[in-house]
């Protein structure tokens, strides 16, 4: 078993580093890092500048003022983090606001004179891109095979399913809700997920970051599945901040309101970390696309009906 010392700076990170077996070598994690829940106790090196108790678009608000002073939404305990003496970092560069930037932490490390840790920078766009992420991991830490079985398994049952969904008659055509007020729709690689459950993705596509949309442009796009499921927010949190848009005329006017298809699913625990939960995502979204084909077991953990 590899020794190494492993700091994790984002949730997926963390996930992939315990799927792969190393959980023992993690020393140091983000304030968001929450699964598995045994590695609770391991210290945590950063903290938002945010202020998380306002409504979506209060927080939508905070992050565009910070990122427009060209800071970042994080704060790293710098100095704990040059204690732990780690041998690999593990960040990202794909999204300010999901994670401790790569450009910040090389910054912070470049000060270092007694050692310099590896930086494993992440990247996921899109499915393919999720599945080199595990790989690099992987073999940062010295377990290319591992990496590879890991993927293996992930694909083989993620795939079985997208064969099932093939089969369906129907692709019914749905709405990603990554944030509620301003409202946007999932992009990267949860287009590709949509069509893997036998769906077709509306107002968003594989590999681009998530759009911007209105509501009214959601209610025109007339969904028969509304999928919400914010960044960050459980479910609980999700509920609570839908019932500013839920006396729209738009929305109440979308066939997806009038059957009964809208969904509000856990988009702190899945979708948004493209990790190893994401088969778990895929069933997710298999479940509420064609309820009547799969049935997994994520209701009232994963996602429940509106």
């Amino acid at each position: 078993m590899n020794t190494e010392r492993i700091v994790t700076l984002l949730p997926s990170a963390t996930e992939i580093v315990c799927a792969l077996g190393f959980e023992d070598s993690l020393v140091g994690r983000t304030h968001e890092c929450d699964y598995p829940s045994t590695i609770r106790g391991i210290p945590a090196l950063t903290e938002t500048k945010l202020r998380l108790d306002g409504t979506s678009y209060e927080i939508d608000q905070q992050v565009k003022a910070v990122l427009e002073q060209g800071l970042s939404i994080y704060r790293v305990d710098a100095g704990r983090l040059r204690e732990l003496a780690p041998d690999v970092i593990v960040t990202q560069s794909q999204c300010d606001v999901c994670a401790v930037s790569e450009d910040e932490l090389r910054d912070m490390v470049a000060e270092w004179l007694d050692q310099t840790p590896r930086i494993v920078s992440l990247n996921p766009v899109d499915l393919h891109s999720v599945w080199s992420d595990m790989q690099s991991v992987a073999d940062a830490l010295g377990a290319g095979e591992r990496g590879r079985e890991l993927v293996r398994r992930l694909q083989s049952r993620m795939n079985e399913i997208a064969i099932q969904a093939r089969s369906l008659p129907a692709r019914p055509r749905v709405a990603c809700i990554e944030w509620i007020e301003p409202p946007m729709t999932a992009g990267n690689w949860m287009p590709e997920l949509v069509e893997m459950a036998g769906g077709e993705s509306l107002m968003s596509a594989a590999g681009e970051y998530s759009p911007r949309v209105t509501w009214r442009r959601i209610g025109d796009a007339d969904p028969e599945v509304v999928i919400v499921m914010p960044c960050g927010f459980d479910i609980a949190r999700t509920r609570a901040e839908l019932r500013a848009v839920t006396d729209r005329p738009e929305w109440r006017a979308m066939r997806a309101v009038q059957t009964g298809h809208v969904y509000v699913a856990d988009g702190n625990q899945y979708f948004n970390r493209p990790g190893p939960r994401i088969a778990e995502s895929l069933e997710i979204l298999a479940e509420l696309i064609h309820p009547d084909a799969f049935h997994f077991g994520h209701e009232g953990s994963g996602w429940e009906r509106m």
